[in-house]
């Protein structure tokens, strides 16, 4: 189904994890592997069983960003002006929305560098885990362009504009640590670590209350917009909906039963 991704199957199916397997080019995006990415996110949304996404790549990288070669030598498409603007439209855009309208997490495991827009691939997620060996770059700049794949709206609401602002034009590396310290990551583990650690996290997700997360993140993303008032209205009309729900149920039932909870993400 999907010839660009590497996908694996935890949890009796509530877990599933996409793999760029590309290693031979730090898994550089191209047409294909954004379109199967999307097409992985958009069919895990629709699977009931699907509890919880997540992102990595094979090999010694997470993504190197955009397949040059892909973009412009195949075919004739270096001769049309405006091929850049139609690779972002027609392939990045719609992952973008598919990742971040996601109605369940989705999860980037950053085993080693993220550049360009492998790096904003993994910070458009809910969160990202990372090994110690990974970093991130901006390298847009390297090449005369601009930071896409959501990185002019998400990148000065996660540093502010200053320091976006900095790494924006510089392109310089930072490490996972670093990364964490400037809440760009969530968790760094060693390379031994990683998967196992990782593991452990998306385990949990996948046996939690989803329901809930889908409001959570809906919640999030309208409070960039929203004054305080309109998000406090907001909070009380997806707390309702997430009292409504089976989940919420059942937490309360097993709260009061003192059991441990089972929940279906319904």
């Amino acid at each position: 189904m999907y010839t660009q991704l590497d996908i694996e199957t935890h949890f009796d199916g509530k877990l599933k994890i996409a793999y760029l397997n590309q290693p031979q080019t730090m898994n550089a995006l191209t047409k294909p592997s954004l379109s199967d990415l999307k097409d992985f996110i958009k069919d895990c949304n629709e699977d009931p069983t699907v509890r919880c996404i997540a992102i990595s790549g094979r090999g010694k990288a997470f993504c190197s960003g955009q397949n040059l070669d892909d973009a412009f030598v195949q075919g004739n498409e270096h001769h049309d002006k405006y091929i850049v603007r139609k690779i972002v439209e027609d392939y990045y855009n719609p992952l973008v929305t598919e990742i971040t309208h996601a109605k369940k997490p989705v999860i980037a495991l950053v085993n080693g560098p993220a550049v360009g827009a492998g790096a904003m691939l993994a910070l458009i997620c809910d969160f990202v885990l990372a090994n110690d060996k990974a970093y991130f770059s901006q390298a847009f700049s390297n090449i005369g362009l601009i930071p896409d794949t959501g990185g002019t709206y998400f990148l000065p609401k996660l540093l502010g504009r200053q320091l976006a602002t900095y790494l924006a034009f510089t392109g310089k590396k930072l490490s996972a640590e670093e990364s964490k310290s400037y809440g760009l990551v969530a968790e760094v583990f060693s390379e031994e670590e990683f998967m196992p650690k990782s593991m452990e996290i998306l385990e949990k997700l996948s046996n939690m209350p989803t329901a809930a997360f889908k409001l959570t993140k809906k919640a999030f993303a309208h409070s960039y917009d929203n004054t305080l008032s309109q998000q406090l209205e907001l909070e009380a009309d997806l707390q309702q909906e997430a009292s409504e729900t089976e989940d919420f149920i059942e937490g309360v039932n097993a709260f009061l039963q003192k059991r441990k909870p089972n929940y279906k993400g319904r």
